[in-house]
């Protein structure tokens, strides 16, 4: 993952970040989850692409979870088609090798 790529991919959508004040700082779980929450399909594809789907997918699976350390504001139907999301396309990877 490019840490440079991340960053101009968090300035080119600084209204996902409207929470804090300075968005170049946010962890990966935030910028995974603001981007799954609010972003639209190509936000997610490129954050995918800069990421790798392993990675996204565990940040989002360790965060969504109800017991996850911290707090997270997953909503309940990004939560459901995420699931099922990287259930599909990992388990496609996996098998294709």
């Amino acid at each position: 993952m490019c840490e440079k790529e991340l960053k101009e991919f968090i300035e080119k959508r600084k209204y996902f970040f409207w929470w804090v004040k300075d968005p170049q700082n946010l962890g990966k779980e935030s910028v995974v989850e603001a981007t799954l929450n609010y972003g639209n399909w190509d936000d997610v594809q490129e954050l995918i692409y800069i990421m790798g789907i392993e990675k996204v997918a565990r940040i989002f699976r360790e965060r969504s979870k109800e017991s996850s350390v911290g707090r997270q504001n997953y909503d309940k139907k990004t939560k459901n088609y995420f699931n099922l999301y990287f259930n599909e396309h990992l388990s496609t990877k996996r098998n294709s090798h």
